[in-house]
């Protein structure tokens, strides 16, 4: 469904991605572990065309969209939940979500989805008339995950969704992130907290110093020494 072939992108004089390759298929979650600095969210913000790559191609759904602006890419299906939420913080929760359908202009399936996002996220209905700026950390990552899925995507590009959240939160979002996945979303999953990631994804890929180093399944991968030494604590 997602292919990256090759992809070389620079910051300047930083060559952030080297020939990056990784697939994507429908229905799957896939993982990209790494440590800080490694290319994990540089590789999601090319994705979504936030960065463009000086050479590799990104297919979607057999179509080339390296050079495609970020409006254009959310339009085909790819949405992106980026690091640190973003947020509208003055917002209200449900203009929040809202702007997340801001490409669409069929009512009724807006509705219908509102109406989803609000039966996974039942914080959300609760404070659907408070600004942004008010929910917790995990609320508003709620908050990003549902205006991403208002853009009705394909593929939803999750980036750190457990940063700086408490333990049981963590636990809470990766559920949902998985029963999304069960009604049907595929998912590229940036996550540092790597055993959680793996427990939750198919397959992944593990990125270092802009390379893919690894690639396999979960299990394969949970089950591999040089990344339980290097990832999981040992």
């Amino acid at each position: 469904m997602l292919e990256l072939k090759d992809l070389n992108v620079f910051y300047g004089g930083i060559h952030a991605l080297k020939d990056v390759s990784l697939k994507i298929n429908e229905g799957e979650i896939v993982t990209l572990i790494g440590s800080n600095g490694s290319g994990k969210t540089t590789t999601l913000r090319t994705i979504s065309g936030l960065e463009k790559a000086k050479s590799g191609q990104i297919i979607f759904e057999g179509e080339d969209i390296t050079a495609k602006p970020a409006s254009e890419i959310v339009k085909l299906g790819i949405s992106h939940v980026p690091e640190g939420r973003r947020v509208f913080s003055t917002m209200s929760v449900y203009e929040n979500l809202e702007m997340g359908a801001y490409i669409r202009s069929d009512k009724a399936g807006i509705r219908k989805d509102m109406e989803k996002i609000f039966n996974w996220f039942p914080i959300l209905y609760e404070r659907r008339n408070q600004n942004a700026i008010n929910l917790s950390g995990g609320e508003q990552q709620m908050l990003a995950i549902g205006r991403a899925l208002l853009s009705r995507p394909k593929v939803l590009l999750l980036d750190e969704p457990s940063m700086g959240l408490a333990p049981i939160i963590v636990n809470e979002i990766f559920e949902i992130i998985k029963d999304i996945n069960k009604d049907g979303m595929t998912i590229l999953l940036v996550e540092q907290n790597a055993k959680m990631a793996l427990q939750c994804a198919d397959r992944a890929y593990i990125i270092k110093n802009g390379s893919i180093e690894l690639e396999g399944t979960s299990e394969e991968l949970l089950n591999n020494d040089l990344v339980r030494k290097a990832y999981l604590g040992g």
